[in-house]
């Protein structure tokens, strides 16, 4: 590489990054933030603590015998396990402070309005937070301070609306207005927002920074990859099949090391209506397999927009459940769907440099029976122009994973023309394979699994680590190794091994690392790593995650509560290493109706950010107060999902150790 290359400003910026990623790659994964502010009533610490549950909720016998702990420095976590409850409050371990950094309805802009819940309109919306805050990303600011704790652009994704907690005294899906559901449109998407760590220790957003942005469901999109342009992907709006507009249902994401956001689109499906309306054909059998709706989607746009009725626009759901990819530096930026990595319900999109070069992508299909992805370029990473990184996500292969009974298993390429993606079996292009990836998949005989969530690498031991939520759909003659567990409500999490530590490996072993529970219960069959189960904290339905600086895995649960007595949901750390291998600890609690949707630590692990998504969900708001099950974070109505950041009090500053 030239010198002249190297010393423009972009180049400049690559190697910033690359020093950033590595340091992330090697040290502590993704770095990640947090802030803070006050909750009114809505937080507590706990006064009391054990090393796990004294009343909580258990696990039972172990399925097979723990492997022997890695030869790694003995990282435990330090702080005792808080318990578990079911209050309107954020309840953390002792000696741990928790603050708000942001939430719906906040301005983003020097111009945003004040919030007024009951006089919301789709253009105010447009220039405050969104909804139902999911997976978030730190980007340290600025970006040539790649260890900076203090300063950061944090990326949030909004994955859907909850209507009867939005708008007072909701009428229902039946009589909802066009402007009720132009304001949901608005609600979804992202948020780049800056954010500050304050003297106090505090974190704060910035209203007004330059970096600020919104990204909805009314945003323009550019098409890239094989499925750009293709017949399925055409629509009477858009006859190119290469401008979408909109992004729906952002879950988990991740970043990747020339410093872009990926952000995954899940749940597509139930914004749509009227599949019985699509004739017979590989569109209709299409829409069958991705669980589009017959008669009316969880949502009335169709009344309103004919882009989400399948009678008017039977392609516009081919236009979603793709990987998102953008630059949370540049808020002028164009975002693009990069369909090389598959058309599914995307659960996060973690980035690996491999040996080589390559970039490989972990991906998830949130559902039951869906299966695990990853997706290796063609190309290899340059560190010094983030523009020639341009294409690494357009030009590659998807591979589906394979879990065998013995403990090994293999990635099966999707690839048109290979075993039976062919031509003869509807596969002619590459297109008819990304767009129908599920269908691809199944051909293939890829292993069915247990809602594949978040799928992360960790930068300490290699090992790769795969949520999966439940499946209580799963019967004792469907069980396999990988899935153990017939009606699974507690959900588990693997742990695989490229074979000879190499990313782009397409053979791998596998070990189960978790079966959520309660160790004191012998019915749930919990395993902890083979750490004693009656000493571990409980937990369920482990859905996103991420590693601190020292390999320790870091759990997020959405709906622990239906397998553990109705128990909030939790943020859950664990030794992947060392003697403490497997012993769960519950640092934090969120309120009623909530998941804590998603987490990420700041540059030295001295915060740590997390989603408190659909708090309230399963009440309403109306005129009737007691109709609502949840006032957080503010202590009075409408309910706010929101950012909040847990820290240390004093005395060692991280969070976990």
């Amino acid at each position: 590489m030239s010198s002249d290359t190297k010393n423009t400003p972009e180049s400049q910026l690559g190697e910033v990054l690359e020093r950033r990623f590595e340091r992330r790659r090697l040290l502590s994964g993704f770095a990640r933030a947090l802030p803070v502010a006050a909750m009114a009533a809505q937080i507590k610490s706990a006064s009391a603590a054990t090393p796990a549950d004294a009343a909580a909720p258990g696990a039972g016998a172990a399925p097979a015998t723990a492997s022997a702990p890695a030869a790694v420095k003995d990282f435990r976590l330090q702080f005792n396990s808080t318990g578990p409850h079911k209050y309107d409050f954020i309840n953390v371990a002792e000696g741990y402070r928790v603050g708000l950094l942001i939430k719906w309805g906040d301005g983003l802009f020097s111009d945003s309005p004040a919030f007024q819940p009951e006089t919301q309109s789709a253009a105010t919306q447009a220039r405050q937070f969104g909804y139902n805050n999911d997976w978030m990303g730190y980007f340290p600011l600025p970006a040539n301070d790649v260890a900076n704790p203090r300063s950061a652009l944090l990326a949030v994704n909004h994955e859907y609306t909850n209507p009867e907690l939005m708008f007072k005294n909701y009428a229902g899906f039946a009589s909802q207005t066009r402007e009720q559901s132009a304001i949901e449109l608005e609600a979804h998407g992202l948020t780049v927002v800056e954010i500050m760590r304050q003297p106090t220790g505090n974190w704060n957003h910035v209203q007004g920074s330059q970096y600020n942005r919104r990204i909805t469901a009314t945003t323009v999109f550019e098409v890239t990859g094989p499925a750009a342009g293709s017949r399925w992907l055409q629509s009477n709006a858009d006859p190119t099949g290469r401008r979408v507009i909109g992004t729906l249902n952002n879950c988990a994401g991740g970043e990747t090391p020339w410093g872009t956001v990926l952000s995954g689109e899940e749940n597509f499906h139930q914004y749509f209506s009227n599949r019985s309306a699509v004739p017979a054909g590989p569109v209709l059998t299409s829409h069958t397999r991705y669980g589009l709706p017959g008669g009316n989607g969880s949502y009335p746009w169709a009344r309103h927009y004919d882009r989400f009725d399948l009678a008017k626009e039977p392609n516009e759901p081919f236009r979603f459940g793709w990987i998102v990819e953008f630059d949370p530096y540049d808020p002028n930026s164009v975002p693009k769907k990069r369909t090389a990595l598959g058309r599914i319900r995307h659960e996060g999109c973690t980035i690996q440099v491999a040996r080589n070069g390559r970039i490989v992508a972990y991906t998830g299909d949130d559902q039951q029976y869906e299966f695990v992805y990853k997706y290796i370029s063609n190309g290899t990473y340059n560190p010094y122009d983030r523009r020639a990184n341009d294409s690494l996500l357009d030009e590659g292969v998807l591979y589906v994973a394979k879990f065998n009974d013995d403990g090994s298993g293999q990635w099966l390429p999707l690839v048109q023309g290979q075993g039976p993606l062919t031509a003869a079996n509807g596969y002619a292009t590459q297109a008819d394979v990304l767009v129908n990836t599920r269908l691809a998949a199944t051909a293939l005989g890829a292993t069915r699994m247990d809602r594949p969530e978040d799928i992360e690498p960790n930068p300490v031991n290699g090992k790769v680590y795969i949520a999966l939520t439940n499946n209580t759909a799963r019967t004792d003659r469907e069980i396999d190794k990988a899935n153990p567990r017939a009606n699974n409500r507690w959900g588990h999490i693997l742990e695989l091994s490229e074979d000879a530590g190499d990313h782009t490996s397409t053979s791998f072993t596998w070990e189960i690392f978790l079966l959520c529970g309660d160790g004191n219960n012998p019915a749930h069959k919990a395993f902890f790593a083979g750490y004693d189960p009656k000493v571990a904290a409980a937990l369920g339905a482990p859905d996103n995650i991420t590693f601190d600086s020292k390999g320790n895995l870091w759990i997020a649960t959405d709906g622990q509560g239906a397998g553990l007595d109705g128990i909030n949901d939790s943020i859950i750390a664990v030794p992947t290493d060392g003697p403490e291998r497997g012993l769960t600890r519950r640092l934090m609690s969120s309120v009623p109706g909530s998941e804590t949707a998603s987490l990420v630590f700041n540059a030295d692990d001295t915060a740590l950010f997390v989603s408190i998504q659909h708090p309230g969900e399963g009440g309403t708001w109306t005129d009737d107060p007691s109709k609502s099950i949840s006032r957080f974070p503010t202590g009075s109505l409408p309910v706010h999902p929101a950012v909040i950041v847990v820290y240390k009090d004093a005395g060692d500053p991280t969070v976990g150790t």
